[in-house]
Order: structure tokens, then sequence, then C-alpha cells
């Protein structure tokens, strides 16, 4: 979207009565394609253009947000986000990032955009590549289909004070699903890469490959009786793990005094040597961005250094209520206020491959899927359902179904070891993980 258009309606909400104002323009063009059982299924176009608008009337503030950005529709938008904000609880805390802590040009080059732009008949191409090889594994008898898919988008920020900003991005995904079945029992496998770059994507046909084998696999899952074992997330699945430690440093959620990590700054909070990083900056990074949604400049940020909780994550709001800066972590749509959020968060791998981990575990289960996470975010009391493989001596011995496992997080981060098979297959990556001992509950 054109600087100046948003320049001007950051002046306009200037001159009807707002103290300061931001404005966003967003810009996306998509294109998806879906087969299954070797059948066109579906395809998707998408094209948008929307504008926001966030305004200060004192500390009382309003966003609004739309898709007709013609000068009647534009000037309709500020007069009703000035009259939103007179009305508007008054918010101590609120207002632009602060003007030295806004990042300058020129911004850092993180290759984020790629200008291919794939025909219908590519990508579906591709799609049907996917699904074709996870139906050519003999055990699977059924699917849910290949996809494929490219975007764009184009982001640029507008405010009052001063800055403005803006970076392009692309992506391109491939996915497909089979399921297996012996007769008996059916199971299901999923693979699925998205890159910023199309020509980084793996071949359709190992993605494809991997969902059949993932599917086949799975057969004669069993239940196992309630113990307590060594578990190992897989690293497909490993950050489900790390994700509620980052809502529990996340500035609002301290502030609110809500979170299980309200008084462990600067404490060892996992063993010695376990790094955990943030960084904006990552060339081709899926979260990668040049500043963060309120303009301020944005670094590489060591979360967990040699085991130390080193910071929140906050924007200027939470900052403000906690009485430090900004790290740069706000995140927001067109509209509502920014929050906050990682951008390429990573746990630094460890020595020891999966095979490794599991040897040197000997006896216990590797988690290849979860879902239904439950949290208590107070005491960070945390269970989650979950499928996998039982291991003994060392080796896998057979799939396992319908378990949960739990514990209390601040007590497994304490005993997490990462292992050595880190892969970046989005904005948030980890090895597998081994924790020496948690519950598990069978039949």
């Amino acid at each position: 979207m054109d600087e100046n258009l948003l320049a001007d309606v950051v002046s306009a909400a200037l001159k009807a009565g707002a103290d300061s104002a931001e404005a966003v323009g967003a810009q996306r063009a998509a294109l998806g394609i879906n087969v299954r059982m070797g059948a066109l299924e579906e395809v998707e176009r998408e094209e948008s253009r929307d504008l926001g608008l966030r305004v200060f009337v004192g500390q009382r503030q309003a966003t609004v947000s739309g898709s007709d950005i013609s000068a009647e529709a534009r000037a309709k938008l500020i007069e009703r986000a000035v009259a939103m904000a007179k009305l508007a609880p008054e918010d101590p805390y609120g207002g632009l990032a602060p003007q030295d802590r806004l990042a300058t040009g020129p911004f850092v080059e993180l290759d984020l955009y790629d200008p291919q732009e794939p025909s219908p008949e590519a990508l579906e191409e591709v799609a049907r590549a996917a699904e074709d090889a996870a139906r050519a594994n003999p055990k699977v008898t059924n699917s849910d289909g290949g996809s494929a898919s490219a975007s764009s988008s184009h982001w640029r920020l507008v405010t009052s004070s001063g800055f403005s900003g803006v970076y392009q991005a692309s992506a391109f995904s491939i996915t497909a699903s089979a399921i297996a079945g012996d007769g008996e029992t059916m199971e299901s496998g999923y693979d699925g890469r998205s890159t910023r770059w199309r020509d980084d994507l793996p071949s359709a046909r190992s993605i494809g490959e991997e969902a059949g084998r993932r599917a086949a696999q799975r057969l004669g899952a069993r239940k196992i009786d309630s113990t307590t074992a060594p578990v190992i997330f897989e690293n497909r699945v490993a950050m489900s793990l790390i994700s509620p430690l980052i809502g529990a440093i996340a500035g609002p959620s301290i502030a609110r005094g809500t979170s299980f990590m309200k008084d462990k700054l600067n404490t060892q909070l996992f063993a010695k040597g376990v790094n955990i990083v943030d960084d904006p900056h990552r060339v081709r990074g899926l979260g990668s961005s040049p500043f963060d949604d309120e303009g301020v400049a944005n670094r590489r940020w060591a979360l967990i250094e040699d085991g130390v909780l080193t910071t929140w994550i906050m924007n200027a709001s939470s900052a403000r209520q906690l009485g430090l800066e900004t790290t740069g972590h706000a995140s927001r749509g067109l509209a509502g206020a920014p929050g906050v959020s990682t951008t390429n968060l990573t746990v630094e791998p460890g020595a020891a491959s999966q095979a490794e981990l599991i040897a040197q575990a000997g006896k216990g289960l590797l988690i290849t899927s979860m879902f239904g996470p439950s949290l208590n975010g107070n005491t960070g009391d945390w269970s989650v359902g979950c499928s996998g493989f039982w291991f003994e001596n060392g080796e896998l011995a057979y799939p396992v179904a319908e378990i949960t496992v739990a514990g209390n997080l601040i007590d497994i981060y304490g005993r997490l070891v990462p292992g050595a098979d880190l892969e970046i297959r989005g904005s948030a990556n980890a090895p597998s993980l081994l924790v020496d001992g948690l519950a598990i509950a069978g039949r």
C-alpha cells in the first residue's frame, strides 16, 4: 500500500482530534490447490487489501480496520476511530512506541520475497505428486489429500512519531495426508513444509512418501498401562512443550501477575547448556521481519541462555507497565492493540541424535503427535493427549495411542535434554527433547 496514503490517514486522524496515530496497510495474494484420490478437489484464490488505524486521544485508544480504502471510506474510518477513542477508558500504559526505540533505515535485508508466481496448473501438479507418492505406499488405503500453495504479502506501517517501514514476503507450501489400513484399524500420517522461497521446498515426492510412511508405521497402535517413564518429544512436536513458556514470559502475562514464571527471571530454569533463542533477522525465516509491529528495532534475543531465563518478551505497553523497555516483540493484526509474540524461535540442539536419546533412556515413550493440551497458567501444571511409540532396550517396540502425559512445566524444563536433530520447519523449531520421567496415563 502506498506510503503517502497511509501518511495522509495519520495526518487526517491528528486533524480530527487524535493526539497520535499509526496506520497499517496490508496486501495479500494467495493461491492454493487441493487434490484427493487423484482428483482436483479445491482451488482457492485470495486477494485482499486492507487498512488498519490506531489512534490515541490522551491515554484513550481505539483501533479500526476496513477493506475499502476509497477517500470516502477512509474519512469515515478516521472519524469512527477518533470518536471511539474519546469514549474508551484510559490506559495509563498506552501510547505509541518510544521514538528512541524505533527502527531507522536502511532496514536489514532478509531475503523474504520470492517473485515466482506458479500457475494453478503447476501447483496442481505438485499437489498430485505429493498425494501420489503417499498413496504409493502399499499399506496406504485412503487419502486426506495433497495440497500446494503460494502466497505473497506486503506490510507497511506509518506512525505520527515519524516511523515509516515496509517489507514484502512470500510463502510456498506442500502438504500430504495419508490413511493406512490393515483391515481392522486405520491410522493417518501427515507431512508438510513451508518456505519463503519456492526452490527451498523439499520435493513433493519426499513429502508424500513421508506422509505414507508415517501412516503405515502407526498401524497396530495399542494402549499401554499407566506408568512413569522417560518421554522423548519428537522434533516435529517438541515445540508444543516449549510454547507454554513463551506465553508465560510474555509481558502482558507478567504484568497481570497470572504467570507461573512471574518470579523466575534471571533464575536457572533449564539445565546448563540449554539455549533458546529468538531471531527476527534470520534470512528467509518464516517469522522474520526488519522491525516489530510497532516499528521498534528488533534483534536476536537469547531468551534462555545456558539454562537461565534472561528476559520477558514485551511490547511498548507491557514494558511501561513493568517499568522496563520494549524488547521489540510487538505483534498485531489490522485491528486491536498489539500483543506480543516471538519471531523465529529455536531450541538450540544438543549432542545426541534421537536414536541416541532412545538408547540413553532405554525404555519409555516417543511422542510423535499431540492434541488437547491443558495448562494451569498460574502453577505450570500441564497435560496433553498424545500418541507415538513405546521403546524398550533402546529400540522402538510398537506404536501406542490414547495416552496422556502430565507434569509440572517448571520441573519438566529443569530436566529437559535437547537432542541433535534440529530441523528448521517453521517459525518455531526444536530438536527432539528428552525428559527423564513423566507420568503417563494409559488404560
